[in-house]
């Protein structure tokens, strides 16, 4: 092809763009006007949707879209500009208007990108600012680790790309992750940052544009800046023009909202006061009517589609790259620059009057090609129809990976549930199944304290370029053997469990992201679990799958402090939807609810699992047979049954078990009949019951939950005494199930330092405190 061919081909793509820019301006904002002005309110709350937030991104999504996105490419798109998502979309034949015009309702489009909720392709859900723009690093590391690992094809690998607000540059969590991206050597990453300037509060501060180029240079990414767009590149050529310029570089960003929404007559008046008497300008300045110069005024590097382009395809490499693309929020719409426009929307008479400059025939709103010529319309639909993105397979549906029958349980009469755990991975990492070939560990800097280092010990460090263990090659002895290499299966991270989640995420978005099954497993401290909770939220919105272990636990942890003792966790467990949460108390609990969590983590209607672990070490308990594991897997399972319509049991969970056996021993003979109850999972139990009462309550079915076919051994007015190393409350609510009195035992409040005997007598959590429990119930029956 010629040259001038070349630059034929390049102005229709252009042009095509820059139609689809308004289409996906057209048809996201009037989602959202339907939503808020047309649909029938029932409770006469706004809806929202955040029309001016949308009308930034429009230009660089359709940009991206259909210029420069690949099909192995993914984007996660900014939590505001779903609707544009949504456009895109609906413009491939993949959204339904039945949807749209649901936008906000229920079955309808989500408020935000989400992969769970949504039927359109959706990469990664976004919403909590932050999180959606860290998550494609960590998904870009996945994928390193599966080229290096043979299973995915290096010529395969998509750049992993985010679309970003400029008010995201403030969350902490990015700059974890900018940190954890350099150790790891990052690459086939892309930020997009929709630089408009205003928050949801207010413009923001000048001086950090500035900064973001150092910031990000430091930790190896390219900066590639948007500042201008060709018609202000061509205005400053022109004579005057570099004073124009220099106004533009060094105009507050206040002023410049306030002027834009101001318009044409208002940045002239301006323009001239300020630099008029400079040679040119005044030329250059009446050579726009006031709607052509609020046009050149707005015509920013993140409005103009050429400049987009060029600047995608700059960046053709694989090195991590950072566009800043200035943008003017509401850009298009009588809201642009307005501070308040961030919830704000255009009322039914300035959307009347968008809907005639867009060309649009009322009854035709919903048409996805509405206000174009049936010629024009047949182009430029053929242009989607051939594009990349239309091109872009469904995500894989991975193959499962086999697991065995049974875990082998570790010997030891006395044993710890963490040091269980860290042998019975070992254990697999020797075993020659596929399942240890499947399974990544990762963890925030406490491998070692967490029993993973066995595991890294036989299969390495993940490393995409060697890395020598200096002090094995010195021959100093250490336990750690930590070989760094391209088959490592241990990913390391450093002291951040933002991070640390949002790597589990992507590890356990593996199979629907790229074909290939891995099985993740992450430790944490359990009481620091809440220092990541909202990332921990975010993967399992998302459907990742990971086993998180939270180790150690409780006041169990004694000399570290009450800072360390967590507390709460057996209620995040229980309240996590898309985790599914198991405290065990032996060794062969482990292994059975382990092999449990890697089958059910395959599963399509499985979940994450997190398992509660503990370094006390307890005595064992001999098994007369196996029957016992199938309630211990449903959640609960009577280690010492009670007679017939017994007037009591004890209940516990986890490492307080020996304080509970011992109390049930002394209590036995004067108790006729006490029941020993061990249960391994409050979440279950508790979400069993609440969907069986459901389901009674809607006629959908009259079956009994585990944990009411288990209380059904007691008396109707039985009392249990409740026991946990964690908040009282996770096993407390077992009174309401069938009407019984409880006295729960737990820890509610700070820990301090201490031995594992005296925080146990202090906070009540020993075998005597039990027993005042028991008595105190049967005394104020």
């Amino acid at each position: 092809m010629t040259t001038k061919g070349i630059g034929a081909e390049r102005q229709h793509r252009i042009g095509a763009i820059e139609q689809l820019e308004q289409r996906l301006l057209w048809l996201s904002s009037w989602m959202i006007h339907h939503a808020n002005h047309i649909r029938p309110k029932r409770d006469g709350l706004k809806v929202g949707g955040h029309q001016a937030s949308c009308a930034s991104m429009t230009t660089i999504m359709a940009a991206l879209y259909f210029h420069a996105l690949r099909p192995q490419d993914k984007v996660a798109v900014k939590p505001h500009a779903g609707p544009v998502l949504h456009a895109v979309h609906y413009l491939l034949g993949q959204q339904t208007r039945e949807r749209m015009e649901r936008f906000r309702g229920l079955g309808g489009v989500q408020s935000y990108p989400s992969r769970t909720k949504d039927v359109i392709p959706v990469d990664f859900s976004t919403g909590s600012v932050g999180l959606g723009v860290a998550i494609t690093a960590f998904s870009s590391l996945v994928q390193d680790y599966l080229i290096a690992h043979g299973q995915l094809r290096e010529e395969a690998a998509g750049r992993m790309i985010a679309l970003m607000g400029d008010a995201e540059l403030d969350e902490g969590n990015i700059y974890e992750c900018l940190i954890e991206g350099y150790k790891h050597d990052l690459r086939n990453c892309w930020w997009v940052v929709d630089y408009n300037r205003q928050s949801l509060d207010a413009t923001t501060a000048d001086r950090m544009f500035r900064r973001f180029d150092d910031i990000f240079e430091t930790c190896g990414w390219r900066v590639i800046t948007l500042k201008h767009g060709k018609l202000q590149r061509e205005a400053f050529a022109r004579p005057g023009g570099k004073a124009l310029e220099d106004w533009i570089d060094n105009c507050p960003n206040a002023e410049f909202s306030a002027l834009t929404f101001q318009g044409g007559a208002a940045w002239r008046q301006r323009l001239e006061a300020d630099i008029g008497a400079r040679a040119g300008v005044k030329k250059l300045l009446d050579s726009y009517d006031d709607d052509a110069l609020a046009r050149l005024m707005t015509n920013l590097g993140g409005h103009c589609v050429e400049t987009l382009m060029d600047a995608f395809d700059s960046a053709n490499d694989d090195r991590p790259t950072l566009f800043i693309a200035y943008t003017v929020k509401g850009h298009g719409l009588p809201l642009a620059g307005h501070k308040d426009n961030h919830s704000g929307m255009m009322n039914p008479t300035q959307m009347e009057a968008f809907r005639t400059a867009q060309g649009v025939a009322q009854g035709d709103e919903w048409e996805p090609w509405g206000g174009l010529g049936d010629n024009a319309a047949a182009q430029l639909q053929a242009f989607v129809e051939t594009s990349p993105l239309a091109r872009k397979a469904k995500e894989a549906e991975a193959p499962s990976v086999p697991v065995p029958a049974r875990l082998p349980v570790p010997d030891g009469a006395e044993q710890s549930t963490q040091a269980a755990f860290g042998r019975i991975l070992l254990d697999l990492a020797k075993s020659g199944e596929e399942l240890g070939d499947r399974i990544v560990t990762t963890a925030p800097d406490v491998t070692q304290t967490t029993n993973l280092g066995a595991f890294v010990n036989q299969r390495g460090l993940f490393r995409r370029q060697e890395l020598a263990d200096v002090f094995q090659k010195a021959k100093i002895p250490s336990a750690q053997k930590w070989a760094a290499h391209a088959a490592g299966q241990h990913i390391e991270l450093g002291i951040a469990e933002n991070n640390f989640f949002l790597m589990l995420a992507s590890l356990g978005l593996a199979a629907p992201h790229f074909g290939t099954r891995l099985l993740p497993v992450g430790t944490v401290y359990d009481p620091f679990i809440a220092r990541g909770l909202d990332a921990l939220n975010y993967g399992c919105y998302s459907d990742a799958r990971f086993l998180l272990i939270g180790t150690p636990s409780g006041l169990t942890l004694a000399a570290e402090g009450g800072a360390h003792q967590s507390i709460n966790t057996p209620l995040i467990g229980m309240g996590q939807p898309g985790l599914t949460c198991f405290e065990p108390a032996y060794a062969d609990e482990v292994a059975l609810l382990m092999r449990w969590a890697f089958d059910n983590m395959q599963r399509p209607e499985g979940s994450s699992v997190y398992l509660r672990l503990s370094t006390r070490t307890i005595p064992q308990i001999a098994r007369a047979d196996d029957a016992w594991e199938e309630d211990a897997v449903a959640g609960a399972y009577w280690l010492r049954r009670p007679a017939p319509r017994a007037e009591a049991a004890i209940v516990f969970s986890g490492v307080v078990a020996p304080e509970a056996l011992a109390a049930w021993e002394e209590l036995a003979d004067d108790i006729p009949g006490l029941g020993l109850l061990n249960v391994t999972s409050p979440d279950l139990l508790h979400r069993q019951w609440s969907a069986a009462r459901a389901a009674r309550w809607t006629g959908e079915g009259d079956n009994r939950s585990h944990i009411e076919r288990l209380l059904d051994a007691l008396a109707p007015g039985a009392s249990l005494v409740t026991v946990i190393d964690g908040a009282p409350g996770a096993l407390s609510w077992l009174g309401g199930v069938k009407g019984m009195r409880v006295s729960p035992l737990g820890t509610d409040r700070f820990g301090q330092t201490g031995d594992q005997p005296d925080l146990y007598r202090a906070y009540r959590l020993d075998s005597e405190a039990i027993i005042d429990a028991a008595a105190e119930l049967f005394l104020n029956a």
